[in-house]
């Protein structure tokens, strides 16, 4: 009997099944998704078997796999079948995807060292009657307290063990038990209450079938009552004896989403997501392995949760960039969720109130079907929104808040109400520049400047994480006259804690660094400990606060001036999104956007909420340029420590593409990328628009592998990237 192993191997050459010789002691336990430890190159590794034969060629000599990681397979059948599936579409190696689907604990990785937690229970061995008989005649008064408190309790806690423990254990006076413990639940607070669904809400459940596969997107405005609408899909899925996965973009939603799912269906759910440790997520997946739970609830690698009897996937937010992973192995959990979707014969639901442009599309084409929820739930209404031309702020001596956002903040504290400003930049200030030479303040590593963070007196950078302590003279020509440029949160939670008598919380990646940070955040938030929240992006979806009644966005054009085709698309997006968050119970909201480019077509039509016509400007753009959703798009990045020999192979690559692609299929470059310099490796691009190329994957699967070997330069394949 033999095996075919796919290892982890750092080498990006070694990316290929070996087979392997299955010793007798080991048939009965192995089987197909196995993590095996298997030898290689004189030293001992784990992997995968993707296969089993009954034959296998012998002409060279084959090893014998030394062990069997688990009791249980891994990957599960359709595990080891998505990943063959993605690995076409994508170009990645093989063990990155499967070992994206796994916790640590349970990644092909020697060096991992996490196991199951267990406590240790002390129980009588003996009757009562006779442990009594046994404390008349016993003399240790470590012994006596012992079996004293297991006369009354059943079982005592004892992790530690002790010598009066072990000499009752040795007397046959007690004995120990273990007991498997979770490092994660949930708490459900009790707030929330099932409603009952509105009529619009009834009509898009009852539009979902159960029984076959189907891609549903399911546009409705912010506050329509759509996670009502995933609930009651999945309250009916779990009727049907089968289980769900539930998807949202961002930690800081899964507090709240949690809490919901939490107190409406108990036990029956598992979390996943990067805010958890390495233990906890490894106790979860276990849960999901051993089909203790029905629901999984979680960020993007949630999707690959191996729930058996799989009925529904829900996608929440289906828009956001985040379902998109920007690292080996670049999948799509859109991409992924499809993929299972067809393979479970069940449908997959995307919803948003501002779905993609490539998604909506492919529901007016009737690739995906269209549901729509067009109204608030109960008595709220959209917020009403003004817009706020900053340049004319400015001259006035506004330079942060305009006059209208401080009078509107001043409104809404004096009647108790909660504010949210969202400020799409951390830090204090963007950059340090000398006023006298010019000179600015970059990373020695990166082609980037470097942020200033008050709180910690350092600039850093945000790709590298370099930091430096902060300079008050300017290192070029000795200046004092060193200024701070720009607007970080930090430096505006400052301005609302000078101008305000308000309780101020800050939320973005520096408070949300510690575990936990992000659920303290928002339940502090929602039970008023605190009257304005502000933060990046992270606070701009999905979060709901009834007493919410104004949204200030501070700098509406941070994300419209970033040189990307999809700008325009992701300043429309967040801008609705975080409009959404005011008024959405039975008090009206109101929405203050600060901009210098009040003209621009996305930020008008975010003020009137208008999605509809936002997607038809959008579009007649994106035909012209022949951009998605009319042309697929992918890049080839190509990476060197060295300028020169990236730049070289950077232009032979170009001009492969362009020899040996259809004709119809336009390559752009190479160019340097949007940051051409990050921990000192250089990168360069080639993008290929294209709507049909038969040729496209043969001819990028052919320069993929003449560059595996090539050690001074690097390349990767992003197909449909997020971002340019």
């Amino acid at each position: 009997m033999y095996a075919k192993v796919i290892i982890e191997y750092g080498a990006k050459a070694v990316d290929k099944e070996f087979t392997y010789i299955v010793p007798s002691n080991l048939t009965d336990k192995i089987s197909l998704g196995s993590r095996v430890l298997v030898p290689f190159n004189n030293r001992l590794i784990e992997g995968f078997v993707t296969d089993i034969l009954n034959k296998a060629d012998t002409t060279y000599e084959l090893k014998e796999i030394k062990e069997v990681c688990d009791e249980k397979p891994i990957l599960n059948e359709e595990m080891l079948y998505i990943g063959e599936e993605i690995r076409k579409k994508i170009l990645c190696s093989k063990i990155s995807i499967y070992q994206a689907m796994l916790p640590k604990a349970l990644k092909a990785d020697v060096k991992t060292n996490i196991g199951i937690k267990k406590n240790r229970y002390l129980t009588l061995n003996i009757s009562k009657e006779a442990a009594n008989s046994f404390l008349e005649k016993c003399k240790y008064q470590g012994q006596i307290d012992i079996v004293e408190n297991l006369i009354i309790n059943d079982k005592i806690l004892a992790n530690n063990l002790t010598s009066s423990i072990s000499t009752l254990i040795k007397n046959g006076i007690v004995k120990e038990t273990y007991e498997v413990v979770n490092r994660y639940n949930v708490t459900p607070s009790g707030k929330y209450k099932k409603v009952s669904l509105s009529s619009s809400q009834q009509e898009v459940v009852d539009s979902v079938y159960l029984d076959n596969h189907e891609v549903y997107l399911l546009y409705g405005v912010t506050g329509s009552g759509k996670t009502e609408v995933y609930m009651e899909l999945i309250d009916r899925v779990l009727k049907l004896g089968k289980t769900a996965i539930m998807l949202v973009p961002e930690i800081s939603l899964t507090p709240q989403i949690v809490d919901r799912f939490a107190t409406r269906f108990g036990k029956d759910i598992a979390i996943l997501h990067s805010g958890l440790s390495d233990y906890e997520k490894y106790d979860e997946y276990r849960k999901i392995m051993d089909g203790k739970v029905k629901i999984v609830v979680g960020a993007r690698s949630a999707i690959f949760a191996p729930l058996k009897n799989l009925g529904i996937i829900v996608i929440d937010e289906e828009h956001t960039s985040t379902y998109k992973q920007e690292n080996n192995p670049r999948y799509h959990a859109r991409d992924i969720a499809i993929l299972r979707g067809k393979y479970n014969n069940i449908p997959v639901l995307l919803g948003s109130a501002t779905p993609s442009l490539e998604s909506f599309a492919r529901a007016k084409k009737g690739v995906y079907q269209m549901l729509t929820l067009t109204n608030r739930v109960g008595h709220a209404t959209l917020p009403n929104v003004l817009v706020i031309d900053m340049k004319n702020e400015v001259k006035k001596g506004h330079f942060i808040l305009s006059r209208d956002l401080e009078n509107k903040i001043n409104e809404k504290l004096s009647k108790h109400e909660q504010i949210i400003l969202l400020l799409n930049r951390r830090g204090y200030s963007s950059m340090l520049t000398c006023r006298d030479c010019g000179y600015v303040l970059k990373c020695p590593n990166c082609d980037i400047t470097l942020t200033y963070h008050k709180t910690s007196n350092t600039n850093r950078c945000h790709y590298c994480n370099y930091s430096v302590k902060n300079v008050n003279v300017c290192p070029e020509c000795g200046s004092k006259n060193i200024k701070e440029y720009g607007l970080g949160t930090e430096r505006l939670e400052e301005t609302l804690n000078k101008k305000f008598n308000a309780r101020v919380v800050r939320m973005d990646i520096d408070t949300t660094s510690k575990k936990g940070m992000h659920e303290k955040i928002i339940n502090d938030f929602g039970n008023h400990e605190y009257d304005i929240l502000l933060g990046t992006q992270m606070i701009a979806k999905g979060l709901d606060f009834p007493l919410v009644t104004l949204v200030g966005v501070i700098n509406a054009d941070s994300s419209l001036n970033i040189p990307d085709f999809r700008s325009a698309e992701n300043t429309f997006q967040l801008l609705s999104q975080v409009s959404g968050r005011a008024g959405r119970s039975d008090l009206p909201g109101e929405v203050i956007i600060q901009t210098y480019n009040p003209d621009h077509y996305s930020i008008n039509y975010s003020k009137n909420h208008d999605y509809l016509k936002f997607y038809e400007e959008e579009m007649k753009i994106r035909k012209v340029l022949n951009y998605p959703p009319y042309y697929y798009i992918t890049i080839v990045n190509v990476t060197s420590k060295d300028y020169n020999e990236g730049f070289s192979e950077a232009n032979k690559i170009g001009n492969y593409l362009k020899k040996y692609l259809s004709k119809d299929t336009q390559v752009l470059g190479p160019s340097m990328a949007n940051v051409f310099k990050i921990n000192n490796i250089y990168h360069y691009e080639c993008i290929i628009k294209y709507k049909y190329d038969d040729k496209l994957i043969p001819v990028l699967t052919k320069l993929d592998e003449i560059y595996k070997t090539n050690n001074k330069v690097d390349i990767s394949i992003d197909v449909d990237p997020i971002r340019m």
